[in-house]
This record gives C-alpha cells, structure tokens and sequence, in this order.
C-alpha cells in the first residue's frame, strides 16, 4: 500500500465506523444558490492589475508574492493577501497619496488562486486528488467533475466532507457513487470555501 494511502486510511478509521453504515449526518441537499456575501479575497500566486486614474506612469500589472505582499511603482510592501480588489484599492490610495494628489485606484484581479482557507481539498481516491478555487454556487458534482471522478478502487459512498462551521470541525457522510454513477441528484450538495472532501479505498 502506498504511503499516502496508510496515512488517508488512518485518518479514515477514526471517521467511518463500518462498511455500510455512515457514521455521520448527509449535509443538506444542494440548493444551487449563490452565496451573494461570498466576496472574492485575494491570494498569493495572484496578479492584480492597478490602474491609477490620470497617473498612468504608475499604473501596473504586478503578481502577489509567497508572503503575500506587492510591489509597484512607488509602493514597497504592500499587504494584499486576504483583501478584497476594493480593500486593497483603497490601501493603495492611502500609500499613493503621500506622493500623488487625489489618487483614484481601481484593482482588477487576474490568475484567481485564492486565499488557501477558501479553497477546497480532495484527498483519496479521486481520480486528480486536487485542490482547488472554490466558485460560487460550487456543488459536490462541480467538484467531482472538476477531478475527474472516483478512481475504481473508491468506495464513493462512504466518502467524508469535513467542513469548518463556526469555527468547528463537521463531519458528513456524502454519497459520491450514488452521484457520479447512479445519476441520483439528491446525493448533490452545496459545497462551501475550506470544504475538504474524503474518498475512502473500498476495503474489499
């Protein structure tokens, strides 16, 4: 068995307390509704273009560092890690505004990584175990297409969505077979940023 597989089923067993009978609650059914609070926050990896009104010799396209931060003309160290595109142009107005008059900054957001809290995690056997950028509306079955499905060794419905709720671990049983290969639409959930999702081996 191949370590990271003795690793997921260690953390499995501590979730699943048998073959057929899911240990925790099924999360709603999938709503497909936006979450209209749900505001783009910037991340390292991402490129911000700024744009200066009447400044166009300090109009930029810069990426954001490890660390989070950002360079641009006249600008040292900026935070942008975290931000929204309208926090961080107004950020940039406050620091351009020792060297230039009435500064007026709009931020547009390229390459879309994310903060790491807001993407989601799939471990096991998925067929592209990933993770990625959580997308409004996201659903359990964006997700799965997104990886690729389960690989055959998966056993889908006994697969695992821990997700953070006020500040505490949940942990719900999902029912992936059913989804992806019965075609059973209420097996669909709503998937939220920082969502991590489980796929147990089939132990026989």
């Amino acid at each position: 068995m191949r370590h990271c597989d003795i690793l997921l089923s260690a953390l499995l067993a501590s979730f699943l307390a048998g073959c057929s009978t899911p240990k925790f609650p099924s999360p709603p059914e999938a709503t497909y509704e936006l979450r209209s609070a749900s505001k783009y926050k910037i991340g390292p990896g991402d490129s911000v273009q700024i744009f200066v009104w009447r400044y166009p010799e300090v109009s930029t396209t810069v990426p954001v560092r490890p660390d989070g931060f950002i360079s641009a003309p006249l600008l040292e160290d900026i935070p942008a890690s975290g931000k929204t595109p309208t926090e961080l142009a107004r950020d940039l107005e406050a620091a351009l505004s020792v060297y230039l008059r009435d500064p007026l900054v709009t931020v547009i957001v390229q390459g879309f990584q994310g903060i790491f809290p807001e993407q989601i995690r799939v471990l096991g056997e998925a067929t592209h175990p990933t993770a990625l950028r959580y997308i409004d509306g996201m659903t359990l079955l964006d997700l799965m297409i997104q990886v690729g499905g389960t690989t055959q060794f998966a056993a889908g419905n006994r697969a695992v969505l821990m997700r953070f709720e006020k500040g505490e671990k949940k942990y719900y049983t999902v029912r992936l077979d059913d989804l992806t290969k019965a075609a059973d639409l209420s097996a669909n959930v709503d998937m939220q940023p920082g969502d991590i999702l489980i796929i147990p081996e089939s132990w026989f």
